[in-house]
C-alpha cells in the first residue's frame, strides 16, 4: 500500500469514527432526556407538558429530516451536523434551566417552554441521519458499501447503551439529577467543535489528496475516480422522480412502524405475563438483536452483488412466521425460545431499517451524485417518520378490540404482519429487477448482477442520466 493509499485509508477511517460518534452522541442527548423523566416530574413539569414534549419532537423530527438533508448537500455538511449537535446541547441547557428555576414553577410559562425547546430538539436531531450519510457517501466507494454501511449503523445503539449506562450511574449515586442531562450537553456542544473544524466533507476539502490520487487510480464514493466532475444538489421534484425512492420510502415506513411498535410495546405486551422489572430487561433483547441486523444485511447485499431490496425482503419473509407464532402462542412459549425469538425478530427488522436508510439511500444518490445523498436520506427517513407515527394510533386500538375479544395483543401482531407483507410488497418492482436486470444490447445474461462494476447502463426512464450498476 503507497503512501496515499495509506493517507486515504486512514482519512475514511476519521470519517467513519467522526460520523459515527456525530450519531451516538445525537442518540445520547435524545436518551438522557428520558431517562430522568421522573425527575423532572418531581421537579414539578406536568406529565401533560413531557406527552407534549415527545409529540413535538416527533413531529419536527420527521419533518426536519426532509429539510436538513437537503441542507446538508447544499451546504458544508459538517457544519450542518455541528449546528444540530450545538443545538442539541442549548436545548438540554434549556430544559435543565426551566426546571430548576421559576420557569418551572409558572403554571402558565412552564409548558410552552419546555414544549418548544423540545420541539427546536426534534429538528436539531434530525440533522443525524440523513447529513451523516451524506458525509459518508463522499468517502466510502459502492462495492462493499452494505457491510461498512451495517457495522456504522450500529452508532444508534452504542448512543442508547451509553446512555442507559451513563443515566443509571448517575441516578443511582449521590450526584445531583441534572448530572445526567449536563454531562453529555458538554460532551456534544465540544465534539461540535471537531466536527467544524477537524472533519472533511469529502476527499477534495483535503490539500493535495485529489492530485496524489489522480495518478494512482484511487477510488471513493460512488465508485468514481477522486477527480470525478462536480456533484451539485437536486430538488425534491427530482429526487422524487429517481427510479425507487418513493418506493423504498413507503417500504421504510411500514418497516420503521414495525420496528416502532416492537420498541415501545414490547414491555407493556410483556407484563402480562412478567414483572417490569423482568419486561424490560426481556424486551431490551429485541434491541440487543438489532444490533447485528444491519451488519448482516449489508454483507448479504454486498455478496450477492448489492441485491439489497432481496435481502431485505428475504429477512421480512422470515419474520412473519414468527410474528404469527406470537399472535397465537405468546402466551404459552416458554422463556428461552421466547428470548431467542426475540433477538432473532430485532436482528430481521434491524437490518432492513438500518440498511434502507444507509446504503440503499447511498445508492439512489450515486444516480445523481453524491450531492443528493442528503436529500434522498432525508425523504426516506421523514417519509418513515410520518408513517410510522400515523400506523401507532392504531395499536391502543387494536390492543382494546383485542382485550375485549379476549385474545390480548393478536390483533396487533396480525397488524404487525399486514405491515411486513405490504413493506415487503412495496419492494417487489425492484426484486424483479435485480432478479431479471433489463440489459443493455451485447451484453450477456450472465454477466448481469455480478457485482457493480460489471455492467454499464444509461437509464433515462425519468430524464436523469445514470451511469453504473444497480440501484
Amino acid at each position: 500500500m503507497g503512501r496515499t493509499d495509506q493517507r486515504m485509508e486512514s482519512l475514511k477511517m476519521w470519517v467513519f469514527a467522526c460520523t459515527f460518534l456525530n450519531y451516538a452522541f445525537a442518540h445520547w442527548t435524545r436518551k438522557c432526556y428520558t431517562n430522568v423523566k421522573v425527575q423532572l416530574i418531581e421537579a414539578g413539569v406536568s406529565t401533560y407538558t413531557l406527552a407534549a414534549m415527545d409529540s413535538g419532537f416527533m413531529f419536527t423530527y420527521a419533518g426536519g429530516s426532509f429539510v436538513t438533508g437537503m441542507l446538508g448537500d447544499r451546504f458544508s455538511a459538517v457544519k450542518v451536523i455541528g449546528i444540530g449537535l450545538m443545538g442539541s446541547s442549548a436545548v438540554l441547557a434549556a430544559i435543565t434551566f426551566g426546571a430548576s428555576s421559576g420557569i418551572v414553577e409558572n403554571a402558565a410559562f412552564a409548558p410552552f417552554w419546555f414544549t418548544t425547546v423540545q420541539v427546536l430538539h426534534g429538528f436539531f436531531q434530525a440533522t443525524g441521519g440523513p447529513v451523516n450519510t451524506a458525509i459518508m457517501n463522499s468517502w466510502w466507494p459502492k462495492t462493499g458499501r452494505g457491510k461498512i454501511f451495517g457495522f456504522w449503523t450500529m452508532h444508534q445503539y452504542v448512543g442508547d447503551v451509553v446512555a442507559a449506562f451513563a443515566g443509571a450511574a448517575i441516578l443511582s449515586s449521590s450526584m445531583n439529577w441534572r448530572y445526567a442531562i449536563m454531562i453529555p450537553c458538554v460532551l456534544n456542544g465540544l465534539w461540535a467543535i471537531v466536527n467544524f473544524t477537524m472533519v472533511p466533507n469529502d476527499p477534495s476539502e483535503v490539500p493535495g489528496l485529489l492530485e496524489e490520487a489522480a495518478t494512482t487510480g484511487l477510488t471513493t464514493g460512488s465508485d468514481t475516480k477522486v477527480a470525478k466532475t462536480k456533484d451539485k444538489p437536486i430538488t425534491y421534484a427530482e429526487a422524487f422522480a429517481i427510479p425507487n425512492v418513493l418506493m423504498y420510502s413507503f417500504a421504510f415506513g411500514f418497516f420503521k412502524l414495525i420496528n416502532y411498535a416492537m420498541f415501545f410495546q414490547l414491555p407493556v405486551i410483556l407484563s402480562a405475563n412478567f414483572d417490569p422489572a423482568t419486561c424490560n430487561l426481556i424486551s431490551s433483547l429485541y434491541s440487543f438483536g438489532m444490533m447485528p441486523g444491519g451488519v448482516i444485511c449489508g454483507w448479504m447485499s454486498d455478496i450477492y452483488g448489492g441485491r439489497r431490496a432481496c435481502v431485505c425482503a428475504t429477512m421480512m419473509v422470515i419474520l412473519v412466521p414468527l410474528l404469527l407464532l406470537f399472535a397465537f402462542e405468546m402466551d404459552t412459549l416458554p422463556i428461552i425460545p421466547l428470548l431467542v425469538m426475540l433477538c432473532i425478530m430485532g436482528c430481521l427488522v434491524g437490518g432492513p431499517n438500518n440498511i434502507i436508510t444507509s446504503a440503499v439511500a447511498a445508492d439512489l444518490a450515486d444516480l445523481v451524485g453524491s450531492k443528493a445523498t442528503g436529500t434522498i436520506t432525508g425523504i426516506i427517513n421523514g417519509s418513515g417518520s410520518v408513517t410510522a407515527a400515523i400506523g401507532q394510533l392504531m395499536i391502543p386500538v387494536l390492543a382494546a378490540a383485542g382485550e375485549r375479544d379476549g385474545v390480548n395483543y393478536r390483533y396487533v401482531w396480525l397488524f404487525l404482519v399486514v405491515c411486513t407483507i405490504l413493506g415487503t410488497l412495496f419492494l417487489s418492482p425492484k426484486i424483479k429487477k435485480e432478479l431479471a436486470p433489463d440489459l443493455p444490447a451485447g451484453v450477456p445474461a450472465d454477466k448481469a448482477n455480478l457485482g457493480y462494476s460489471a455492467i454499464n447502463t444509461q437509464e433515462t426512464k425519468t430524464g436523469i442520466e445514470m451511469t453504473g450498476g444497480q440501484v
